[in-house]
């Protein structure tokens, strides 16, 4: 088996071959460090390594596999962090110059549980400063590119843990996701990613108590997605807003012969590009094909959904940024220093129009999910922008037309306004200039388990990617 083979080979199959022990954990350990050392320069798509304790690690791991010993659920996998949670003794830079390398005095409920699982933390992935973009350069770190076209975006601000899942150099990946960090990343670096229900999985305060933020997983297949968010989920005595009890997500699922599926191509009011269209209305046929009815459908959304929900990330989350002005302006990068701004600017008043926005439309989605089994549309508008975009000062069309530059590429930040909701992002096809494209699968409120039986079904139909090199990025 070659090196581009173990390093892109699904997870649980990598598991798999761990207890028959035709696989060792260093074998995929050292396979995917090599790849990427190999790959950093063009996709640059990690910031902290820990190669040496991560193969200390893999060390261990074999043993216990030699000797049948008790192993966790993913004990022995190479797992990409993004660089905004904690490790207890390890720095955490958020992508930013401020964090001056702030070693963490505790871990992160989410990374504990990877940890505890098995999971080797072999390196942290790359996001924009404090993750508000969606995109994914900082003045820290650079520009992350592309695996499948590097004059292009891996998306934000997850873009770093798609790149990883894309380019061979994780075997899955954590993500965060407050306007589609997440979704907008597995989208555009073909992958799957998943936004849990709001209080699903476990998250830092004080953003544990924001119902657009959502922690998650991407990989690259359905499976390998399920099976981080079970590790993930669950209530913690640390986070007041997650559920009980622990949704544990089955691994197998039923056809969806006879289901019932909602589709809208733009949401009411976003401009979606033609690569985008055709393949999104090939991915119905796909649906139609097992056994499914797919109508098309008028969720009477307009403009005022993305409008409103800017104005509510830049209340909160601007806000939350805006303290830094200050003493820390110049070091900020542009669109951090802009988002913090606009936070400061931002009244009571403009955030609770939002939510009164956020009802209305809950209104008529929360109905035509009565009716049907899922919701599907584009998961981004565009397959990507330029890698070293900036919203702050560059210009967006679709087909000829201006949107907004920040989120107006994106269709996911509706799904974070009905944040009840799951939503999976899975590839759709690839675009004219060879970036991915991808669709959401939405869900009725907490109900986690139909998304991932339609995205099943769907990615079986369909087959996998990177299971052979003319599925895989050619780097």
């Amino acid at each position: 088996m070659s090196n581009s083979d173990l390093c892109y080979m699904p997870a649980h199959e990598a598991l798999q071959l761990f207890k028959t022990k035709k696989l060792s954990p260093v074998e995929l350990m050292q396979a995917t460090i090599d790849r990427a050392e190999a790959t950093k320069e063009t996709i640059n798509c990690l910031t902290f390594t820990h190669f040496d304790e991560a193969m200390d690690l893999a060390r261990k791991a074999e043993a216990k596999y030699a000797k049948g010993a008790k192993t966790g659920a993913l004990e022995g996998l190479p797992i990409g962090i993004k660089d905004e949670s904690y490790i207890k003794g390890k720095p955490t830079s958020h992508g930013s110059l401020l964090s001056k390398d702030k070693i963490s005095g505790h871990t992160s409920t989410g990374n504990e549980r990877i940890m505890k699982a098995g999971g080797i933390i072999h390196a942290r992935t790359a996001t924009p400063e404090f993750c508000c973009a969606g995109i994914t350069w900082s003045k820290r770190w650079g520009v992350s590119r592309n695996p499948w076209n590097p004059d292009f975006t891996t998306g934000g601000s997850s873009g770093g843990a798609g790149a990883t899942l894309s380019a061979g150099t994780s075997s899955i990946a954590t993500g965060s996701d407050i306007g589609g960090s997440i979704r907008i990343p597995a989208a555009a670096c073909g992958v799957v990613g998943f936004k849990p229900p709001y209080g699903r999985n476990p998250d830092e305060p004080p953003f544990n108590l924001d119902f657009y933020c959502h922690t998650g997983p991407l990989a690259r297949n359905v499976k390998d997605a399920i099976m981080l968010q079970n590790v993930m989920a669950g209530p913690s005595p640390l986070d007041i807003a997650t559920l009980r009890p622990k949704l544990r997500l089955p691994l197998e699922y039923k056809p969806i012969n006879g289901w019932k599926i909602a589709f809208s191509m733009d949401l009411g009011s976003f401009e979606v590009d033609d690569d985008v269209r055709k393949n999104t209305l090939a991915a119905c046929d796909v649906f139609r094909s097992l056994g499914a009815t797919v109508e098309e459908v008028d969720l009477g959304w307009g403009d005022e959904v993305l409008t409103s929900g800017m104005a509510y990330l830049e209340h909160l989350f601007g806000a939350s940024l805006a303290p830094l002005l200050d003493d820390h302006a110049d070091d900020m990068t542009s669109y951090a220093r802009a988002f913090a701004e606009g936070g400061n600017k931002s009244k009571a008043a403009d955030f609770v129009a939002t939510l009164e926005v956020a009802a209305q439309m809950y209104m008529t989605l929360g109905p035509m999910l009565e009716k049907y089994d899922v919701l599907i549309c584009p998961t981004n508008a565009l397959a990507a922008v330029p890698a070293e975009f900036d919203h702050t000062k560059d210009t967006l069309e679709i087909n000829g037309k201006s949107v907004n530059p920040s989120l107006g590429w994106a269709m996911t930040t509706p799904f974070n306004m009905v944040s009840r909701c799951p939503v999976l992002s899975v590839p759709s096809g690839r675009a004219a200039n060879g970036v991915p494209t991808g669709i959401q699968i939405v869900g009725r409120s907490y109900s986690d388990a139909d998304v991932f039986r339609a995205a099943m079904a769907y990615e079986t139909a369909q087959g996998q990617w990177y299971r052979s090199a003319e599925t895989r990025p050619a780097l």
